[in-house]
C-alpha cells in the first residue's frame, strides 16, 4: 500500500461510462441522452458531480463515434468505449493516466443513468472512504424479501439481513482499479466486484432510495417526479 503522504494529496477523479445502449429502457436512442426533467438524463448526473469542488473535472466515456453530448465546461469527453461497463471502465481509466492521474488518486466511477445521485451522497462517500486502505461504493439495505426463482417459480425465501443493494459512485484508486479490472476480466458488472476478486473488502456507504438505476421505460417518470419536487424546493 501507499504511504500517508501520497494518501494526502490523493485527487478525486469522477469517471462516468457513457457507452451503453439502454435497450431495456425502451427508448429510440440510448437512454442516459433520453430527456428527464427537460434535459439529457446524463446531464443531471453531470451536474451533481460538478457540484462537489473536492472533484477534479469529470471523465466522460462514450461510444466511439458518439456525438450526442456536446462537450461541456465541466467535463471531458473520450470516445473510447467498450462492448461492456467493464471494458469502457478500463480505456477511461487509461486516458485519466493520460490526463496526469497518478495511481494513487481516487477515481469515482458513476452511472450515467443514476441521475438523481446529489452533491451531499457523493460528499458523504469520499469523507467515508478517503482513508480507506480498499475504497467503498455507496448502498442500500435491501428492504424487501428476497426469492430465488427457478422456471418463474419461486424455489427458496433468501434471508435479507446482510444483503445490499449496489449503488454508484464506487470508489477505488486508480492503480488498483485498473489491476482488478485486468484480472476480473470484461464481464464483470461493476468496480466493487473487480475488488472483491481480489480479495478485498470495499466499504458499504449507506445510499438513499432515490439514487436508483433508471433502467425501464416506468423510472423515467418516477425520476422525472423528483427532479421536479427538487426543483420546487430551491
Amino acid at each position: 500500500m501507499s504511504d500517508t503522504s501520497s494518501h494526502s494529496t490523493a485527487r478525486y477523479w469522477p469517471l462516468i461510462p457513457c457507452a451503453g445502449s439502454g435497450s431495456r429502457a425502451g427508448g429510440a436512442g440510448p437512454k442516459q441522452y433520453q430527456p428527464v426533467a427537460g434535459q439529457p438524463m446524463v446531464r443531471h448526473t453531470l451536474a451533481a458531480l460538478a457540484a462537489v469542488p473536492r472533484l477534479q473535472r469529470t471523465l466522460v466515456v462514450v461510444a466511439p463515434g458518439d456525438r450526442l453530448l456536446e462537450p461541456g465546461a465541466s467535463y471531458t469527453l473520450a470516445d473510447c468505449g467498450g462492448a461492456t461497463r467493464a471494458a469502457t471502465v478500463t480505456n477511461g481509466l487509461a486516458v485519466l493516466r493520460s490526463l496526469g492521474a497518478d495511481e494513487e488518486d481516487w477515481v469515482l466511477v458513476h452511472d450515467a443513468a443514476r441521475c438523481l445521485v446529489t452533491p451531499q451522497q457523493i460528499t458523504q462517500l469520499i469523507e467515508a472512504c478517503a482513508q480507506d486502505e480498499v475504497g467503498g461504493l455507496l448502498a442500500l439495505k435491501l428492504p424487501d424479501t428476497l426469492k430465488q426463482e427457478r422456471d418463474g417459480r419461486v424455489v427458496a425465501t433468501l434471508p435479507r439481513s446482510d444483503k445490499w443493494l449496489a449503488q454508484t459512485p464506487q470508489m477505488f484508486r486508480l492503480g488498483l482499479l485498473q489491476r482488478a479490472l485486468q484480472q476480473a476480466g470484461v464481464e464483470v458488472t461493476d468496480e466493487s466486484s473487480a475488488i472483491e476478486a481480489l480479495g478485498l473488502a470495499p466499504r458499504l456507504v449507506r445510499g438513499s432510495a432515490q439514487n436508483f438505476k433508471v433502467t425501464y421505460p416506468e423510472d423515467f417518470a418516477l425520476a422525472e417526479a423528483v427532479l421536479q419536487a427538487r426543483g420546487k424546493k430551491l
